[in-house]
């Protein structure tokens, strides 16, 4: 429903139909609960699929140790970051009430069922299939509705890109191919060209405003974001259908010169001493070296496997990371700033993604280069669940809702 056709989902309405407990902050908006279970799964699941990949165990693991890593670095840690943003974002939006107290505890449940399922549910590996399934429909549900009263149109992109993830998964279950899994990751690349794309000049604009510098110099040349996003797409169906070779490569480089082209207009030097913005610049970094890593492996120059490190455990934990401490400090009402150590995550992250694509590339040794990254890649989000989980888990500082 839209915010004026009812009531029922305001903040003391949402508290009159909750149990006592479901009031904690924890529940008062999305960005809370699911950031916390992205960074613990961040945190867990890397160093768990390396043990298990070189020790064994987990025998009812619903696929192969390699599938299953790659599947819940998707399903398990971007989906849980994507429905943390998006549930958050689209109240901006739309100015509709968020998903919270019960109603956020029961799309929690079905994302934390998933990865259970897809954990310990080997056995019945259709009925793991179904549970991981369900998420991403309720997820897209629930954004969709409230974009699509609100008449916010330009929005239902996201909708279209997230009903794409949801058929790569879906045909994933049913051949067990990795290459959908591949075409994700692209799709994941795609999904920080579009958001990023939207947040990263504009923060950047307004930040250079308020300390009275020449915001001018951030460009954005409308024609280039659906150009840039048009050649990306394509780029993810070729992978999607495994079509390999030059055609490939000339579509990721073409993805990779526009998503360069937008990121030069957009001043990163100007924001050198500000990480809550280099951040996000340095994500869009790593996609560009994602695409070029994809080009070059078509022709045999680089491993096959390294594109996929530079979106993945580059791009995305940049990203994600970067996101994730800016929503945790500016949605909970304080200055928007890193707190003491803050420096260390992003420095950690970028660390783990820059040794995991060294080892993909055969520059370290595989053994000693993947426990390094997943060591430090493990630190990263463990050390956001210490600086920012008293954040997530108390009221706003202000005072407000939320």
């Amino acid at each position: 429903m839209a915010p004026s056709d009812s009531t029922s989902d305001t903040p003391d309405a949402q508290a009159r139909q909750s149990p006592r407990g479901l009031q904690a902050p924890l529940f008062a908006f999305p960005f809370r609960l699911f950031f916390l279970s992205a960074a613990l799964i961040a945190a867990v699941l890397v160093p768990l699929w390396v043990f298990l990949l070189t020790r064994g165990g987990l025998d009812n693991l619903a696929l192969p140790p390699m599938l299953w890593h790659q599947h819940e670095m998707l399903a398990g840690f971007l989906n849980a970051a994507i429905a943390g943003f998006l549930l958050t974002a689209v109240c901006n939006w739309t100015g509709a009430r968020p998903v919270a107290g019960g109603r956020l505890l029961a799309v929690w449940l079905l994302w934390l069922a998933g990865r259970l399922a897809m954990t310990f549910a080997g056995t019945w590996p259709m009925a793991a299939s179904v549970i991981d399934l369900a998420f991403m429909p309720v997820l897209a549900w629930l954004a969709g509705i409230r974009i699509w009263h609100a008449r916010q149109y330009r929005q239902l992109v996201l909708m279209m890109v997230l009903a794409f993830c949801w058929v790569l998964d879906l045909l994933f279950h049913l051949s067990g191919s990795p290459h959908y899994l591949h075409a994700l990751v692209v799709l994941a690349a795609v999904l920080i060209l579009i958001i990023g794309g939207r947040i990263t000049p504009a923060f950047t604009r307004n930040w250079l405003q308020a300390r009275g510098r020449d915001s001018a110099r951030v460009r954005t040349i409308p024609w280039m974001t659906p150009v840039g996003l048009g050649l990306a797409l394509m780029v993810a169906v070729l992978v999607a259908l495994d079509i390999k070779g030059t055609l490939l490569a000339v579509l990721a480089l073409a993805a990779a010169l526009m998503a360069s082209l937008r990121l030069a207009g957009w001043s990163s030097w100007q924001i050198r001493d500000e990480p809550l913005l280099w951040i996000l610049h340095l994500g869009h970094v790593w996609v560009v070296l994602g695409f070029v890593l994809l080009a070059l492996a078509q022709w045999h120059w680089v491993a096959p496997t390294s594109w996929l490190h530079a979106l993945g455990a580059g791009a995305m934990g940049t990203t994600i990371m970067g996101v994730m401490t800016r929503v945790a400090v500016g949605h909970t009402g304080r200055a928007m700033a890193l707190p003491p150590g803050g420096i260390l995550l992003y420095a950690l992250v970028l660390t783990a993604g820059g040794l995991r694509v060294l080892t993909a590339l055969g520059w370290l040794p595989w053994l000693s280069g993947v426990w390094l990254s997943a060591g430090l890649w493990s630190l990263a989000f463990a050390g956001f669940l210490l600086l920012y989980g008293p954040l997530l888990t108390r009221p706003r500082v202000d005072g407000k809702p939320g």
